[in-house]
């Protein structure tokens, strides 16, 4: 749990999946997966090592530490062995492709170790998420995203931070977390499908190419999950993740998008 096994597990197989679809051979799609997983690890541990105290304030009992099944010291000692496994696995795709992936990390980082207090907690979403068309294509071709691609993740990366936020807002306010969602308070609940709705947009109709029957239902799907967010007050954060998929599976299916 402390891993944060959800959205570490999607955003894995989603880029690898993407890397797959841009070129990428079976060692290089490898070294993409290992890359996402060591980086994700590192900023879902170092998030749990950081909150132990809040979190305990207000018994969370989804956290491991707040239930005693792991120590905050192994923690930290895992967060900080899997950052550092991150840099050489990062920089083995090319170092413009490495350097891209590694900002983004750092950029979580920052989120764990202050920003999320602040007006801006949504731009460490924004950098890392937007960041990573380009370490597929930096890595492939060469070449950094398209310029819808990244805006269309950073905005998947700011959705989500809303939607992961809203369950919890409550909690936030009571132990001094007072980052973006929480100071919209209840709207943010509403504000969260819109920027995911511009990036499914962006997904799907921005590449080149005719949108085709898949690129339709996909708008519709994703339509009726934000509808859903919006209606359900404690909508789960699947449903998120589950938007982000289908928008890229989409492009995944219409071939090298990313690198025409």
């Amino acid at each position: 749990m402390a891993s944060h096994p959800g959205p570490t597990v999607a955003v894995t197989t989603l880029v690898t999946v993407v890397a797959w679809s841009a070129g990428r051979n079976a060692s290089g799609c490898l070294l993409v997966a290992a890359a996402i997983l060591t980086g994700h690890l590192s900023i879902g541990w170092s998030n749990d090592a950081i909150d132990a105290p809040r979190d305990t304030s207000v018994h969370r009992n989804d956290k491991p530490i707040v239930l005693g099944l792991v120590s905050r010291r192994t923690l930290w000692i895992g967060a900080i062995s899997m950052v550092v496994a991150c840099v050489p696995l990062s920089l083995a795709s090319g170092v413009l492709a490495g350097l891209a992936h590694l900002i983004g990390v750092a950029a979580a980082w920052a989120y764990n170790l202050g920003l999320k207090s602040t007006r801006i907690s949504w731009l460490p979403y924004a950098v890392a998420f937007g960041l990573l068309p380009s370490f597929v294509t930096l890595g492939t071709a060469g070449t950094w995203a398209p310029w819808w691609a990244t805006a269309a993740t950073a905005l998947l990366g700011v959705g989500a931070h809303l939607a992961n936020v809203v369950p919890d807002l409550a909690d936030d306010l009571a132990t001094g977390v007072t980052g973006w969602p929480q100071r919209l308070g209840k709207l943010a609940r509403y504000a969260a499908p819109l920027p995911l709705a511009i990036a499914t947009a962006l997904l799907v109709i921005a590449p080149p190419g005719p949108l085709g029957a898949i690129g339709w239902l996909t708008l519709l799907v994703v339509a009726a999950l934000l509808t859903l967010i919006v209606l359900w007050k404690k909508a789960p954060f699947l449903l998120t993740i589950g938007v982000a998929a289908i928008s890229i599976l989409t492009l995944v299916a219409r071939g090298d998008a990313l690198i025409r």
